[in-house]
């Protein structure tokens, strides 16, 4: 579900056009033809509009979506169609930054998407990096790279949350501990005394989101009695298990 977002490796393939040379300021004429250009292409992700990707993209293109999915410009225009019956959105090209770089230009923006699922709105944001570069006298996308921007979620009530079954110390190794409390009714954690309380959104039973930057999901496991013994902070598709001191 959701409108289709791609992006290039702006880290490998940028850094292989760009000159090591500090970038030049982007005329004004030329900044609005390029952010004109990447608004249109926005646009044209909800209309399926292969013919404008075809033509902007360079044959070499290299685009990573925010899920990490890596794609050639082919790949790319294929995966483009129009939104389905029930859905409708937009999406809007913010605050770009552009550099210049001889016949490069590297643009910074945030893409603010907003979607309706039949009735349902739906609020995405994404920060992009784009890479175009002067094909004689028209400008080209070389490289896309987008990553979704963590934003809070919807708080959700959760029936039987009891946030006195969690406060304590849970280790990872004998001199690394994750310190739990609870402070005017939210359960959060300390990483050590010095560092601030980190405060945790409940999600299901024994299931929170963390309120940092990376939104990591931690899952409570309990005994056969029901007493909480173990933290698993799931990060990055992986699990990083700790054991509740006694």
């Amino acid at each position: 579900m959701g409108m289709r977002h791609w992006a290039a490796t702006v880290l490998l393939g940028s850094l292989a056009l760009v000159p090591a040379a500090w970038g030049d300021e982007v005329p004004p004429e030329l900044s609005t033809q390029i952010v004109k250009t990447t608004q249109a292409l926005m646009d044209a992700i909800g209309d399926g509009n292969k013919v404008l990707w075809q033509n902007t993209l360079t044959d070499d293109a290299m685009i990573v979506d925010e899920f990490g999915r890596m794609q050639n410009k082919q790949e790319m225009v294929d995966s483009l169609h129009p939104l389905p019956t029930g859905f409708s959105g937009s999406i809007q090209v913010r605050q770009p930054k552009l550099r210049r770089y001889g016949d490069t230009i590297v643009m910074q923006s945030e893409s603010y998407e907003q979607e309706t699922v039949f009735g349902q709105h739906l609020v995405v944001r994404y920060i992009n990096l784009m890479t175009y570069v002067k094909r004689g006298n028209a400008w080209k996308l070389a490289c896309f790279q987008e990553v979704t921007l963590p934003t809070p979620p919807p708080k959700l009530d959760v029936a039987g949350f009891k946030p006195e079954d969690y406060p304590g110390v849970y280790r990872y190794s004998p001199d690394r501990a994750w310190t739990f409390s609870v402070k005017n009714g939210v359960v959060g954690y300390t990483t050590r005394a010095d560092r601030p309380f980190v405060p945790l959104d409940p999600v299901a039973k024994d299931v929170f989101m963390s309120t940092d930057d990376e939104r990591n999901l931690l899952v409570f496991r309990r005994d056969a009695s029901g007493h909480v013994i173990e933290l698993i902070e799931r990060r990055k598709f992986n699990d990083l298990h700790l054991r509740r001191d006694s």
